[in-house]
């Protein structure tokens, strides 16, 4: 099942939600809606599910237009952040509880309903846990326990809410990697917000980045992270160090420093003011000013593991840089406190100011 969005609008008083969203959803994908709080991820899975309704606009799923449609008419499963289980139900009939409320017409019989139930608490592992209550249970089997309700009824599209937000760090971890093997093992069209950048592009085949009510960017992960399109999109996602300065042809100019720009570097246009912006681990340090960006004096040491993490302070960056080593790398140069290194950078996301 495609989800297809047309000219989507949506305000709530005076406050525009959700401006001009044209977005296509294909069969079977997993779909991050990524992006800062009050950015309109959550308002547009609201309208996906039909819990709210659009200003104007077209929602599609397939050749069937749900535009004005009920959550129940759509057919979606829906997961919210904070599980949404009934306490005073076992888990076995928060399982069921979309089924038995059907209507009679179409309500499975009890010994199916048992065995859908059965089924997805298979498919989710906590099969033991069928007539435990929702306060016996961890946040992660919870979460686990309300997909498998999500699920119960069939739903052609799965919306998910925040759906580790609730959750520790490494839990969220596992979690969102069995969510990755269970939605592909089912082929189910699955769309879920969240504002954790890795969780997006570990867990996605796209990554929707969605700002002040827009859509910024719509790729692959991948893509996102190493082909951001938009300003917003390079500082949203990942750790950038950020340098000001101007562009003259192939030329960047920050200071006294001359860095010539490799041709995938360049932005639409080749003169005018322009920021820079480079991951930590695409900076390289060196004793030689050659093709440097700048220079600075070493602050900081850090060593995290496999990596080690150097702080320096530059008069060209207005924050601390910051590079990323391999222990080897670090070692092999014996960089110290105090000294004074060039920094060459590997690669460049290059962004004009044309308002100067």
């Amino acid at each position: 099942m495609s989800v297809i969005i047309k000219n989507l609008n949506k305000n709530f008083g005076n406050f525009t939600a959700l401006k001009q969203i044209n977005l296509e959803l294909k069969q079977g994908e997993l779909t991050a809606l990524l992006g800062p709080s009050g950015c309109g991820k959550t308002s547009l899975l609201r309208i996906i599910a039909g819990l709210d309704f659009a200003d104007s606009g077209e929602i599609w799923f397939d050749e069937r237009k749900v535009t004005d449609l009920s959550a129940a008419q759509r057919k979606v499963g829906f997961v919210f952040q904070h599980y949404a289980l009934f306490r005073q139900m076992t888990i076995f009939d928060n399982v069921a509880f979309g089924l038995q409320v059907q209507p009679r017409r179409i309500r499975p019989s009890k010994t199916e309903i048992a065995d859908r139930v059965f089924k997805l608490l298979q498919l989710v592992k906590l099969e033991h846990l069928a007539p435990s209550y929702p306060d016996q249970l961890s946040g992660g089997q919870r979460q686990r326990i309300a997909l498998a309700r999500a699920l119960a009824v069939k739903p052609e599209v799965l919306l998910l809410d925040e759906p580790f937000g609730a959750l520790d760090a490494q839990v969220r971890k596992t979690l969102r990697r069995w969510l990755r093997t269970l939605q592909h093992e089912l082929n189910i069209t699955t769309v879920f917000v969240t504002h954790d950048q890795e969780e997006a592009l570990e867990v996605s085949d796209r990554v929707v980045v969605m700002n002040q009510g827009r859509v910024e960017q719509v790729d692959l992960p991948r893509n996102i992270y190493y082909a951001p399109q938009t300003e917003f999109v390079t500082e949203f996602v990942g750790d950038n160090n950020v340098f000001h300065g101007h562009l003259q042809q192939d030329q960047l100019i920050i200071g006294e420093f001359i860095h010539q720009i490799k041709a995938n570097g360049k932005p639409n246009h080749n003169h005018g003011s322009t920021t820079a912006y480079v991951r930590p681990y695409e900076l390289t340090l060196s004793r030689h000013s050659k093709n440097a960006l700048a220079k600075g004096e070493i602050s900081h040491i850090y060593n995290i593991g496999f990596l080690t993490r150097v702080e320096i302070h530059s008069s060209q960056s207005q924050q601390p840089i910051e590079v990323l080593l391999t222990q080897a790398q670090f070692q092999q140069q014996q960089y110290q406190l105090g000294e004074t290194v060039f920094l060459i950078p590997d690669n460049l996301n290059l962004f004009q100011n044309m308002n100067l």
